[in-house]
Order: structure tokens, then C-alpha cells, then sequence
């Protein structure tokens, strides 16, 4: 398939998943239960982190996180009293225990005391010259700043990726399109301004990598920060200002289509 053709067939794909209906079927369902800016941050925050495995599991489990928090994340997070949260004790999403919770609500509450909005957790905290990719600093800022507190539970670490490790970063990826890209397909927030969509790197796993694979979109074997990179790379070539729209086309080729 010839580069204008391939550009053709992906942009049609990206129109026919970036749609309302997508959302009820996928984690980002979970941020539009809300309205108030810090509680669609606060749930995405948490739907993007619980999204490995089975989406219908995923969603089951982020609703049930929201209605333990009173369906109000962020009254929940800054406000809690000591009977509120020992209703979250029970909790847990495969390897995401009650430790891991109690820490990511330790961490929220104190960032939320000093900001308004989550995206200075991201902006605030940049790892300069780290790389010459904005978000690749602004991931390994945040992966420090997330970490910083006392008391920080070793086991917590794996859930919160970093590019310094070469990790996909997948699931903060995924996050940062939902709050960062905006259009008028109603999928995505486009709540953050301080990133742009032209900055964000496309969120890469087995099935996407595999579609970009077939498309020679993709030569790198290892599924990691570098192949993410590669991927949007290419995909900047074909859209430079909103290159993970096509994480819509890739996505749906590959979970939907089984392409």
C-alpha cells in the first residue's frame, strides 16, 4: 500500500472509531461519568493505570473504585475521613492492591492541596534533557515526582511506568491523548493546554505494535520506549500536529478487527 493510500485507509479508520460510540465499550468511559475537570482527571488517572487485560473488567473495576469514593474522586481524595477509607481496603484489580491505593490517594491528596489540576504533575516536574522528546521528560518527571513521597511502598513502583526504563509507557500515553488531544468526536477531553497534541507519543502494545508491523509502519522488535517513539515518528509524517489520532485506527485494526 502506497503512503497516500495507506494515510487514506488510516484516516477513514480513525473516523470510524473516533466516534461517541466508542466510549461506551472502552476505559474512557470512565472519565465521562464526570464533569468537574479534577474528577475527569482524577478517574482517568485511574481507568489508564487499571487498563491491562480484559476492557469490560477494566471498566467494572474503575466504576467500582469511583462508587467507593462516592462517585466525587476528587472531594474523595482531598477530603476523606479515616471510616471513608477503610471502605477501600477490600480493593484490589489484578497486581493493584490496598497498598498501592492508599499510596496513589496519599500522593493525589498532596498534589491536589498544591494544584488545581493534574497536569502540573506532569508539566511541573520535567526531567530536562532527558531526551528531545517534550513527553519523554515530562513522564520521567512525573515517574520522580509520584515517587517522592515518604513511606513510598517499593511494590508501587510498577505501576506507574517511566521512559528511563524504557517502558511503552502505554498506559500514561493512553492518559496523556485523553486529557491532551481535542476535537469535536467528543472521545477525548482536550482539557490540558500546556501539552500539545503534536508532542504526545502513541500508546504501543502487542496488538497495536502488530498492526503497525504489518503496515511497515514499524521495524523494531521490542515492544518498548524506542518502538514507541519509531511509531509515532512515522505517524507524525502522516499528520504532524495530531499524530495519535491514529491510535484510534491501529487500536480498531488491531483489539476490534483482529487485524
Amino acid at each position: 500500500m502506497h503512503t497516500e493510500q495507506l494515510k487514506n485507509f488510516l484516516n477513514r479508520k480513525v473516523d470510524e472509531y473516533n466516534q461517541p460510540s466508542f466510549i461506551k465499550d472502552d476505559p474512557v468511559c470512565i472519565p465521562h461519568l464526570f464533569t468537574k475537570k479534577a474528577d475527569i482527571e482524577i478517574s482517568a488517572f485511574f481507568a489508564a493505570i487499571f487498563a491491562w487485560g480484559n476492557r469490560t473488567t477494566i471498566i467494572n473495576k474503575s466504576k467500582e473504585l469511583m462508587q467507593l469514593m462516592d462517585m466525587s474522586p476528587h472531594d474523595f481524595v482531598c477530603g476523606h475521613t479515616e471510616k471513608e477509607i477503610k471502605k477501600l481496603l477490600a480493593f484490589k484489580h489484578r497486581t493493584f492492591n490496598t497498598t498501592d491505593l492508599l499510596y496513589f490517594i496519599e500522593f493525589l491528596q498532596h498534589h491536589f492541596k498544591g494544584y488545581k489540576s493534574l497536569e502540573n504533575a506532569f508539566t511541573g516536574h520535567i526531567v530536562k534533557d532527558f531526551s528531545d522528546e517534550p513527553v519523554a521528560n515530562m513522564l520521567a518527571g512525573f515517574h520522580n515526582y509520584f515517587f517522592s513521597m515518604e513511606n513510598m511502598p517499593p511494590r508501587t513502583r510498577k505501576h506507574i511506568a517511566t521512559p528511563a526504563k524504557g517502558s511503552t509507557c502505554k498506559r500514561l500515553n493512553m492518559f496523556l491523548r485523553w486529557m491532551v488531544r481535542k476535537d469535536n468526536h467528543g472521545v477525548d477531553f482536550g482539557i490540558w493546554k500546556k501539552i500539545k497534541p503534536a508532542e504526545l507519543i502513541c500508546p504501543i502494545d502487542l496488538h497495536v505494535a502488530r498492526v503497525a508491523k504489518r503496515f511497515n509502519l514499524l521495524e523494531r522488535k521490542p515492544i518498548d520506549w524506542m518502538a514507541a517513539l519509531e511509531l509515532t515518528g512515522y505517524l507524525r509524517t502522516l499528520d504532524a500536529k495530531d499524530p495519535v489520532k491514529y491510535d484510534f485506527a491501529l487500536f480498531g485494526l488491531g483489539v476490534m478487527e483482529r487485524y
